[in-house]
């Protein structure tokens, strides 16, 4: 999975993230919507383009890949993204705050929804070729609003109700960090230790055994049984599941 950076963006960018190479940051404001708009300028925009939105309430933000191999298995970056995201949070994280998992897309701050995470590709993609362009975007409840204190959802957390010390703008510095590491051992080392990492953050089964199979999809072998259950990755991500459809927002 190639991250390497195509020099013909002509968007805006803005200087106050300091990303890595070839990290380069698109700004919108707080009306905008970074995984839509990072979908519209993937094609020109290129590999490593990290779009992010000023908002106090959320942190929302996408990034364009160029993968370099056919889409069934280039979804994969779902996994790469997530385990990125839960390093860099668990860097500001207070000491032993638990974060996890929901298959495939969910992640969850001890026990409650706090965001997730989405991916797209082109409508004219195919299964057996490389997409031109995959967006992996990530959305996170940062601050509770006054619709959402503590109490009156308890299924529902926010970085700033969890106790985390951290900006948007360094989850987004720390998440492309976390990312390039990932991408790199995945290149390197094969796809086995981001598997590895991915699901030893997923929310626990009682002797249930999970791994990742070759196109992404969750194989699940429940202690016992004959047969192992498959949750096939392409259709879960056509719907996020943490998404409220109303609010455009994170589940409460």
């Amino acid at each position: 999975m190639a991250l390497d950076a195509r020099r013909r963006l002509h968007t805006p960018f803005a200087k106050a993230l300091d990303l890595p190479p070839p990290f380069r940051a698109v700004a919108l404001r707080e009306v905008g919507d970074a995984f839509v708009h990072a979908m519209r300028i993937a094609g020109d925009a290129g590999a490593g383009t990290l779009v992010h939105v000023g908002r106090f309430d959320l942190a929302e933000f996408a990034v364009v890949l160029e993968p370099e191999e056919p889409l069934r298995t280039a979804r994969r970056a779902l996994y790469a993204g997530l385990v990125a995201l839960g390093d860099a949070l668990a860097g500001y994280a207070p000491p032993e705050k638990p974060i996890n998992f929901d298959w495939p897309d969910t992640v969850r701050v001890d026990g409650g929804l706090i965001g997730g995470v989405r991916l797209a590709w082109p409508a004219d993609s195919i299964e057996d070729a490389p997409p031109q362009w995959l967006v992996f975007g990530v959305m996170i409840r940062a601050a509770a609003t006054d619709a959402e204190e503590p109490g009156l959802h308890p299924r529902a957390a926010a970085l700033d109700t969890e106790g985390f010390d951290l900006g948007s703008g360094h989850l987004f510095e720390a998440f492309a960090r976390h990312l390039m590491v990932n991408l790199d051992a995945w290149q390197h080392d094969g796809f086995g230790e981001v598997a590895k990492r991915y699901l030893s953050r997923l929310s626990p089964q009682r002797g249930v055994c999970r791994k990742i199979d070759d196109n992404g999809d969750l194989l699940s072998h429940r202690a016992g049984a004959r047969t192992q259950e498959r949750r096939t990755l392409a259709a879960a991500l056509a719907t996020p599941s943490w998404l409220d459809p109303a609010t455009g927002t994170p589940r409460l």
